[in-house]
């Protein structure tokens, strides 16, 4: 006996019977999100600023006028669900791979049958790659030259930041969509549409409480295929009446999904992402959403040892001489953590944090030192000024080595208007106004000032003429010129 069936693209094949029981059978094995899964791009919920009315994604699927697409984002935000709509819609060939079974011989096979259909028939052939960050350099190099000759157009999906995952061949040659956790709002009307589809729980009549589904919407936390899955636990480990239908409580649906682990891969956004928030609270004086992110990686495994260095980079950075003992707090903190370990090594950094978080800020350090190194770059370096070259040795001074040189410590203040920067160099180094370098403001606009007034009435201690002073103030010159050969000769 025969039987007719519609194939994903609305053909017609005929199977006989034992086929047809099997497809039955597997039909109503698959798990919910499977059976409810989305057939068209209006069925998708959620993602519209990718799949609303007039965005580039979606009218070049309307259009099946593809190019290689990336989908990335986090688990259960309808990246394969996407894949899928695509194969229902395209007139090319539609074939699929996932990257944790897939081998090279495999893609090989792909790659030869495309081959084959695009020179016998004209026929493109579409490539879903699930997990596409599981696919190793060499693998990925494989699809590259028929990526880049059109023998394959190219589809992965991947739950990783496909910028460190994928070779940039690849995503040069591809287009990239990001797929965002669903909100409240689209996980609720997922589930009443989910509760509403036929396919979902044949012969029964499925309803839950308002605090039941409040609760598979919070704990769901975004994922499509979470809620779903909890949905269909609490379904099936519930009786039903005897007239098939089913009452959902809150009790049932706190046993069906519980809060999951951190999500939080060491090499991947959720690391990246929630450092760079940690850093960012810090720098913001937000001492609470830096201590949040400190428990986030802390409780995700991450290694305390990473933490303390950038402390220390933050301390340097964002707080600067603004609070210079902030240094000194963070490398304690480093320290600490060397010493003692977990857990109690996250009283130090917690304590260090919140220092960071309510000092005062100045990245004044930062931006000149940068400045310089630009200024290094575009100009190259200069010829160091004639008066503070080394002139320990013999013969210097007839080189005019250390003529006019004036021992800062011998001048009022331990200053003397001298020129330190080679000519040409402009000052980029400008302090802050807070804290501790609020008062060192003081002082440094007081020395340019005098170095400025020295400049222009021609008394700079520049000049060969003047008198020259001591060097050392009561250091043993033979010493220190020993030391200077012994460090040129290492």
């Amino acid at each position: 006996m025969k039987k007719d069936k519609k194939d994903e693209k609305g053909e017609t094949l005929t199977m006989d019977l034992f086929d047809y029981a099997r497809e039955q059978h597997k039909q109503t094995m698959m798990p919910l999100a499977a059976r409810v899964r989305p057939e068209t791009l209006d069925e998708i919920i959620g993602q519209e600023e990718l799949l609303g009315v007039g965005t580039l994604l979606r009218r070049s699927i309307e259009a099946d006028r593809l190019s290689s697409l990336i989908f990335y984002g986090p688990p259960g935000t309808g990246k394969t669900t996407l894949a899928k709509v695509i194969a229902n819609t395209t007139k090319a060939h539609f074939t699929s791979l996932n990257a944790v079974t897939a081998g090279v011989a495999d893609l090989r096979r792909v790659i030869e049958e495309a081959k084959d259909r695009l020179g016998m028939r004209g026929e493109r052939t579409i490539l879903f790659v699930d997990e596409i960050h599981r696919f190793n350099k060499a693998q990925q190099d494989a699809l590259l030259p028929y990526v880049e000759d059109g023998t394959i157009i190219l589809i992965g999906a991947t739950t990783e930041n496909p910028f460190f995952e994928v070779n940039q061949a690849l995503l040069s040659r591809s287009m990239i969509f990001r797929l965002n956790p669903l909100g409240e709002e689209d996980l609720r009307l997922l589930l009443r549409r989910t509760l509403a589809d036929p396919r979902a729980f044949p012969e029964l009549t499925v309803a839950l409480e308002d605090a039941a589904e409040a609760h598979l919407i919070q704990y769901a936390e975004g994922d499509a295929r979470r809620l779903l899955n909890a949905l269909e636990l609490a379904v099936l480990s519930t009786p039903p009446s005897p007239d098939g239908h089913v009452f959902i409580t809150l009790d049932i649906a706190s046993q069906s999904i519980q809060r999951r682990p951190v999500r939080y891969d060491k090499s991947g956004d959720g690391h990246y992402d929630t450092i760079s928030a940690y850093i960012k609270s810090m720098r913001g004086s937000d001492p609470d959403a830096a201590l949040y992110y400190l428990a986030l990686m802390l409780k995700a495994g991450e290694d305390p040892r990473f933490i303390a260095r950038r402390l220390v980079i933050a301390a340097s950075e964002d707080v600067g001489n603004a609070y210079p003992e902030a240094l000194v707090v963070a490398m304690s903190a480093y320290d600490a953590v060397e010493r003692i370990g977990m857990p109690e090594g996250r009283i130090p950094l917690a304590q260090a944090t919140v220092l960071l978080a309510l000092a005062p800020k100045s990245n004044s350090s930062y931006r000149a030192i940068h400045a310089y190194l630009e200024e290094v770059e575009r100009a190259g370096g200069k010829e160091v000024p004639a008066h503070l070259r080394d002139a320990h040795y013999a013969g210097a001074k007839a080189l005019g080595s250390g003529i006019g040189y004036t021992y800062a410590h011998d001048g009022p203040e331990h200053y003397v208007a001298q020129q330190y920067l080679p000519d040409g160099v402009p000052r980029l180094y400008e302090p802050g106004s807070l804290g501790v370098e609020g008062e060192l403001i003081q002082r440094l606009a007081r020395l340019r000032a005098q170095y400025d007034g020295e400049d222009q009435n021609g008394k700079n201690a520049l000049s060969t003429d003047a008198p020259e002073k001591k060097e050392t103030n009561e250091q043993d010159n033979d010493t220190l010129k020993e030391n200077m050969m012994d460090r040129e000769k290492s």
